[in-house]
């Protein structure tokens, strides 16, 4: 019986510090740069994203972002 309540101790305090990381990380839309104001879908382009790219963008890169989630790939592919 010791070791649930344990168990159960311990998940509630993951939990709360799950929660408390969520909180400080601002907004819980992950790929959304701060000028994109409140909307559901963001802009194309690295300049809408939060976190900028590991390396520079190809044509066929922006033309990937521009045309999802659409499910047919970009004619230039």
């Amino acid at each position: 019986m010791m070791a649930l309540l344990k168990l159960a101790a311990l998940g509630a305090l993951g939990y709360a510090g799950y929660k408390y990381f969520e909180k400080r990380q601002g907004s819980d839309r992950a790929a959304f740069a701060g000028n994109q104001g409140n909307v559901d879908v963001r802009d194309a382009g690295p300049s809408a994203m939060r976190d900028t790219p590991r390396r520079k963008w190809s044509a066929e890169d922006e033309t990937s972002d521009q045309s999802f989630p659409a499910s047919d790939p970009p004619a230039n592919y």
